[in-house]
């Protein structure tokens, strides 16, 4: 178990490097623990854990990732394009959290696809104001794939699964 441990310290890559392989290269949900996984369409997730372990979490980023387009109007952003489901049981999703981390990859990709480094602080204030438009509309359409469910009893969850 150590030394499972001590061969994810092993440094092979500058963080620059890691960023650039995973913004282009990003394979299907590459979130650990879930990239152990063989997760196919259709599949149901649970994730048990004790309280603040990231669980939430994981579940949005994979969310994120399910419902983000690979490619949207020549800006790749490594999403599958379909639609996703949470079934929130102890009603604490913060939707405004989703949806701020849904709007920060957007920006990200769409950023890192047309911005270079040493841009300066104008540039990207225009740069921005010219792709809101494109933003909220690609951020509407991942919405539309999203579907959250708050289940507040085990009869109301029973009738989810039916």
């Amino acid at each position: 178990m150590g030394s499972h441990a001590k061969a994810w310290l092993v440094e092979d890559e500058s963080a620059r490097e890691m960023l650039d392989r995973v913004l282009t290269e990003r394979p299907f949900l590459l979130l650990p623990p879930l990239h152990r996984v063989p997760l196919r369409v259709g599949n149901v997730v649970e994730l048990v854990g004790p309280s603040s372990s990231s669980k939430t979490h994981i579940l949005i980023q994979a969310a994120i990732t399910c419902i983000l387009p690979k490619l949207w109007k020549g800006v790749s952003y490594g999403g599958l394009g379909h639609s996703a489901m949470f079934i929130d049981l102890d009603c604490r999703f913060d939707v405004l959290r989703f949806s701020e981390l849904l709007n920060h990859r957007i920006m990200e990709a769409a950023n890192g696809s047309s911005s270079k480094v040493g841009c300066h602080q104008k540039d990207s204030e225009a740069q921005f104001a010219r792709m809101k438009p494109y933003n909220e509309e690609l951020f509407a359409l991942c919405m539309k794939r999203f579907l959250y469910i708050r289940c507040y009893d085990s009869s109301e969850f029973l009738a989810t699964l039916k």
